[in-house]
């Protein structure tokens, strides 16, 4: 009898992961994900697993109350012309604030693209999907900065990131 367990491909049913949608970059297989911490149990690549919506995966730093980055560092530069991100806060009522900037040059230089808070009320508003018109040509590194205690306190957290190219 081997002491090796024999490798078991699984899913787990109602977690489908959604469709691609045209014009998504595969991040999985045409970036890399930099990070400055992650939960284990909720870790960076769930921000890109297609398992997106109120309730879905999601990444989340190590630790509350700490600002934390996601650099998305494209293999190869590519025009964007489209960023969606959700993010998703059932717990605590807490303001997160995610900024977002793109570099042209491998990540010497960022220029700022959008700013903006969502305030999260377990007994209001826990859920905001964000679908932003962007045009960066020859982006090789799209930073996210999330503030997760503006107001209130927890830890920064994303449930999708999608990058389109046009």
């Amino acid at each position: 009898m081997s002491d090796t367990a024999p490798r078991v491909r699984k899913r787990q049913l109602g977690a489908e992961p959604e469709p691609p949608e045209e014009g998504a970059i595969d991040l999985s297989g045409a970036a890399t994900l930099a990070y400055s911490s992650e939960d284990p149990a909720h870790p960076v690549e769930h921000a890109i697993d297609g398992r997106g919506g109120a309730g879905g995966t999601c990444w989340r730093a190590a630790q509350p109350n700490t600002t934390e980055q996601l650099i998305v560092e494209l293999d190869q530069p590519r025009t964007l012309s489209k960023l969606v991100y959700e993010v998703e806060e059932r717990e605590r009522e807490r303001t997160q604030e995610v900024r977002i900037e793109a570099s042209s040059d491998g990540g010497k230089t960022y220029r700022g693209l959008v700013t903006q808070e969502y305030n999260f009320s377990p007994g209001g508003a826990t859920f905001q999907r964000e679908e932003l018109r962007i045009e960066v040509v020859d982006a090789t590194h799209v930073r996210l900065t999330i503030v997760p205690n503006k107001n209130g306190s927890g830890a920064a957290s994303l449930t999708t990131l999608k990058l389109f190219a046009g």
